[in-house]
């Protein structure tokens, strides 16, 4: 946020923490009650209010500029993107660009597929967060377990999200849904890109493109890659959907970040989901690359401003940014000091480090987990090529040098894509 243009000019302040936000079940009325009590009782003016996470981030932040007057894009428009339900039946009024879907009977006695939907399919709720409780399934057996790990977590987010169900005017074909849903949709496979990009006084803008990445022969991120290496008239296409798809939405004054799969093999391109902000994972990627984080987006239309968003005025052609995973369970050791990570990014130069784990935890314990694997840092790297990025990524990786005990069969880092 310190990075942005004109930081200088901007006071930044907390609102609520991320333990509050995000340690299990959250109360929306709540954090409602806890933020309205901060900015009561804050000595100046609030002129904006702004996040970057999903629920209860956004829903958040939209409420919250209703309470103030400060800008932001509305509640509904918010709930038609963190709802991929409700997301998917605006989708498909404007664009082909979609997989088949469909809603599964949770509380059927044989609970099955919805009609149409063919296997493999991915089971998730329709509010999630992380990927958590999503699962790929390739068969009736797989379809009856994810079902039933779904069924018994849903309600973390579905039950607080039921309070933001009530706050917004629904269309016929969502009335009885509620937030407790859980959404079948066909396996899509290609390339996986993510688009970013706003909406300043209703006009449509997309800043950049990026590839995302995953491990092999698995469905978690290995990185993402800015500026996408796709040719041209697929990144027009992935401009066009993107406007369509945001114009229905109704989103205004606010960022916005769209994942898609595009296969080279049949030219197809399918809309994955929206997230109602942008990427915060990749603030590093376009200071990198544009000399600017992605932040300055929000910023800017929290302030009714164009963010104008500049283009390749940073220090390096291609940037990354590396999930380091490990695929089983097990205790972490040597954990480096955050001095220690300082001498690492000094020496490789263009490298950001966040390790997440400490020393002496189960990686099951940790909160950086989604329904396959956990993740041990976050690496972004700069550089002229992808070769480069791929060496300082490595060599990032053998510095930090973690080690394992008590690891089942399976732990690795998958580098080779």
């Amino acid at each position: 946020m310190r990075d942005i243009p004109d930081a200088a000019d901007y006071r930044f302040h907390p609102l609520l923490t991320i333990e509050e936000l995000q340690g299990g079940e959250v109360s929306v009325p709540d954090l409602m009650a806890k933020a309205e009590k901060i900015l009561d009782a804050f000595d100046g003016d609030v002129d904006a209010i702004v996040g970057y996470w999903d629920f209860p981030v956004s829903t958040l932040v939209a409420m919250l500029g209703d309470r103030y007057g400060t800008r932001s894009t509305s509640l509904e428009s918010v709930v038609k993107c963190e709802h991929k339900y409700w997301s998917r039946l605006e989708q498909q009024k404007v664009i082909d660009e979609h997989p088949r879907f469909g809603r599964v009977n949770l509380e059927a006695a044989d609970p099955r597929p919805p009609e149409g939907v063919r296997y493999p399919m991915w089971l998730k709720p329709a509010l999630s967060y992380s990927s958590k409780l999503a699962y790929s399934v390739r068969d009736p057996d797989e379809f009856r377990a994810a079902v039933a790990k779904i069924k018994d977590g849903i309600g973390l987010v579905g039950r607080p999200f039921e309070h933001i169900m009530d706050r917004v005017e629904v269309p016929e074909e969502m009335a009885g849904v509620g937030a407790q849903v859980c959404l079948a949709e066909e396996a899509l496979s290609g390339i996986q890109v993510a688009v970013e990009g706003y909406v300043h006084r209703g006009e449509v803008t997309v800043y950049g493109v990026l590839d995302s990445i995953n491990y092999p022969d698995s469905s978690c991120f290995l990185r993402h890659q800015y500026p996408s290496t796709l040719p041209e008239p697929v990144v027009r296409r992935l401009h066009d959907v993107s406007e369509r798809v945001i114009r229905q939405i109704g989103m205004d004054s606010a960022t916005f970040s769209i994942e898609y799969f595009y296969d080279p093999g049949n030219d197809e391109l399918n809309l994955l989901e929206i997230n109602p902000r942008h990427s915060q994972a990749h603030a590093e990627l376009f200071a990198f690359v544009d000399g600017v984080p992605n932040h300055h987006c929000m910023v800017s239309l929290a302030f009714d401003e164009d963010p104008a968003f500049p283009h390749g005025k940073g220090p390096c052609a291609t940037s990354a940014k590396w999930y380091y995973r490990w695929f089983s369970d097990g205790v972490v050791h040597d954990v480096p000091t955050r001095e220690e990570i300082d001498r690492i990014e000094r020496e490789i130069g263009d490298v950001r480090i966040e390790v997440l784990v400490e020393e002496g935890q189960r990686l099951s314990d940790g909160g950086h987990q989604d329904s396959y694997s956990f993740e041990l840092a976050h690496i972004s790297t700069g550089g002229d090529s992808e070769e480069e990025l791929r060496s300082k990524y490595d060599r990032c990786v053998a510095a930090l040098g973690l080690t394992f005990d008590e690891t089942e069969p399976g732990g690795r880092d998958l580098t080779n894509d």
